[in-house]
């Protein structure tokens, strides 16, 4: 089966899948631009449309097609090409593979751009690029940093927090900035985004657009700018000390079993009756094995038994378990599509238990 990944570059552990090209630390921009097949730049074209057939064909100036030879009165109709000037093409400037048709009012983001955004992280924080690649031939681009910033939950179960920016240019993602951390004993991945929460963590604005707290998403009819996101986004201690916190505090929460059983109604039912059947047993059935010593990490003392250990049921299934036609396009869900959501919508119940 053919991956979603075009290309990628990463350091450290070998990825999900496998694949990718492996780099030594500390590269610069340049040389992650070339690894992970991010040197390219998305180029525009207006779209045409044809008109007429090829050859041309009879008609009478009443607009009837004609059959016979052409008289005074025939006109001959060629094949012409007219534009479309409220949409225009997006395509890969190397292999001129079409990407997809947008409007006028899309604001392109480049690939190398995506890698910019963390030149001064890198270069003059702690922050290290540790994947990047290029998603459905060009359609979708990420890159994934981390912060340098880790935290220990009951002592040794160890999370560590990155910034990932993403986007795509087929109309299924804003240019998107995230906190995110990855618990290390599971490799799960959890958007830090801690949003209304007993009145803490509010949605702030970007741009006109509602963004949770660790979280900045750019429309594309907006011109995307880094600095104004990094600014937005608060890369800074505060939102990462407020999730340690909040995590912490998930970890001595102890569940009982009818806690457990509709957390994981509510998290893969959202809106329907529970009295009308589950729809997704084997997810919950899952989960709840996870959870009760299966996962990785699940005996640990951060984990079990407690609403942290619950959570991270539900973020090591949809980042290891979830049925998807493969692993990585298990990873594009687990990231930015529904997976992503059900990781959100856990975060949110967990922290209400609280």
């Amino acid at each position: 089966m053919a991956h979603l990944i075009d290309s990628m570059a990463y350091v450290g552990d070998t990825p999900w899948h496998g694949l990718g090209n492996v780099l030594e630390r500390k590269q610069p921009i340049e040389v992650w631009a070339q690894q992970a097949g991010m040197d390219w730049t998305i180029m525009q074209s207006p779209v045409h449309f044809k008109i007429g057939e090829s050859g041309g064909r009879l008609t009478d100036q009443a607009g009837q097609q004609g059959i016979v030879q052409r008289k005074d009165s025939w006109l001959v109709e060629l094949e012409s090409t007219l534009p479309f000037n409220e949409h225009k093409v997006l395509f890969r400037s190397d292999t001129k593979q079409p990407l997809s048709v947008v409007s006028q009012r899309y604001h392109v983001v480049q690939p190398r751009e995506i890698l910019e955004f963390y030149r001064d992280l890198t270069e003059k924080s702690d922050f290290e690029l540790e994947t990047a690649g290029v998603l459905k031939g060009g359609k979708k681009l990420w890159a994934l940093a981390r912060t340098g910033q880790s935290a220990s939950i009951k002592g040794n179960d160890v999370t560590n927090g990155y910034v990932l920016l993403a986007t795509a240019c087929d109309g299924t993602l804003a240019t998107t900035a995230q906190f995110t951390s990855i618990r290390v004993v599971c490799n799960n991945t959890l958007a830090i985004a801690l949003n209304e929460v007993k009145g803490k963590g509010s949605a702030t604005q970007f741009n006109g657009t509602a963004a949770n707290p660790g979280i900045v998403k750019v429309p594309h009819n907006t011109k995307f700018d880094a600095a104004l996101v990094k600014q937005q986004l608060g890369i800074s201690v505060s939102s990462w000390d407020e999730y340690i916190y909040r995590l912490n505090l998930l970890s001595d929460r102890k569940v009982k079993s009818v806690e457990v059983d509709r957390f994981l109604w509510s998290v893969f039912n959202e809106g329907s009756n529970q009295g009308s059947g589950s729809f997704n047993e084997r997810a919950m059935s899952k989960c709840k094995t996870l959870f009760e010593g299966h996962g990785r990490g699940a005996s640990l003392a951060s984990a079990r038994g407690t609403a942290f250990g619950l959570l991270n049921s539900i973020t090591e299934f949809v980042d290891h378990e979830r049925r998807a036609r493969s692993t990585d396009h298990r990873l594009d869900s687990a990231w930015f599509g529904t997976g992503a959501s059900i990781k959100q919508r856990a975060l949110d119940l967990s922290l209400s238990m609280l």
